[in-house]
């Protein structure tokens, strides 16, 4: 399989200087098949790492038109940030890199974006696509385009996968409105983020263990907390990237649910001076009842 990562393209043109056939995937062009520039418009693949691509492509699109029409409604997907390949997966079938023959992804490429963005897809009512089924892809042991991030079998660590929930960081609005979201909820926690260092087109973010305050855990036990969260971090790239807007690292009062085997946070408050409803309901919290505890 080809990686598309570094000189990826001087990659591709020595493997197919090395390879005997073409065989079922690696299919040599239609005559009528030609070269033609990335577009601006073309969202999703302009700037990709090449700038020439065939017409038509490997979705039998005829005209860059259409190529603009369709692959345009993929854009809110990759904005989900449901896999740090799915670009790569979608362009290198929407805009197939300009060489003497057709090469298509990894079949392994695109069950690992399915698995992290059909999930979303469904949230919204759209099943993943026929034509875009794994099993009409080749084998990795064929010439095809691989993942470029690190294989998930090979890490401890899921590959992050976007919430079908919009979560932004919440304006301390008053002291009153936060208790009542606290109580609301099944787990309330303060705790720091930390933005780790990466090379994917997602964040990594860890949860600093020595910083975990536990203002209510609900059904959970307070020592399974902190690796509750840590899992949070790491399926949830979405809510944590919006959180986190930018900084390194930072302290918030999160609060969620639980939902079988993971937690989910509905509400985000950002630690700070200036938050003085915060300050103040967090201090009230230890001696707040709850409108179905004073009952």
């Amino acid at each position: 399989p080809l990686r598309l990562g570094g000189p990826w393209l001087l990659g591709v043109l020595a493997r197919l200087l090395l390879w005997g056939s073409p065989g079922a995937w690696g299919s040599y062009l239609r005559r009528s098949s030609s070269c033609m520039p990335i577009p601006h418009r073309m969202a999703l693949c302009y700037d990709i790492g090449y700038s020439e691509m065939r017409i038509p492509n490997l979705l039998e699109h005829e005209t860059m038109t259409e190529v603009i029409q369709q692959s345009s409604s993929w854009l809110p997907l990759l904005a989900r940030e449901c896999h740090p390949d799915a670009r790569i997966f979608l362009c290198s079938l929407f805009a197939p890199i300009c060489l003497d023959r057709l090469i298509y992804p990894c079949r392994s490429l695109c069950e690992a974006v399915k698995r992290s963005c059909a999930p979303v897809m469904a949230c919204y009512g759209y099943p993943w696509p026929e034509i875009l089924n794994c099993n009409k892809f080749p084998a990795d042991h064929e010439l095809c385009i691989a993942a470029v991030s690190m294989d998930e079998n090979s890490s401890s660590r899921r590959m992050p996968r976007a919430s079908c929930k919009d979560c932004e960081l919440e304006e301390a609005s008053t002291a009153r409105e936060i208790l009542e979201s606290l109580c609301a909820n099944d787990f309330a926690v303060k705790i720091r983020i930390l933005r780790k260092n990466t090379t994917t087109t997602i964040s990594d973010f860890d949860l600093d263990p020595s910083k975990v305050e536990v203002l209510k855990h609900g059904p959970l036990l307070r020592t399974e907390i902190p690796a509750r969260l840590q899992q949070w971090l790491d399926i949830d790239a979405t809510c944590a990237h919006n959180i986190m807007r930018g900084t390194h690292a930072g302290v918030f009062v999160v609060s969620g649910e639980v939902q079988s085997d993971k937690v989910v946070v509905n509400k985000a408050y950002a630690w700070q001076k200036r938050n003085r409803n915060l300050h103040q309901a967090v201090r009230r919290w230890k001696h707040h009842r709850c409108p179905e505890q004073a009952g």
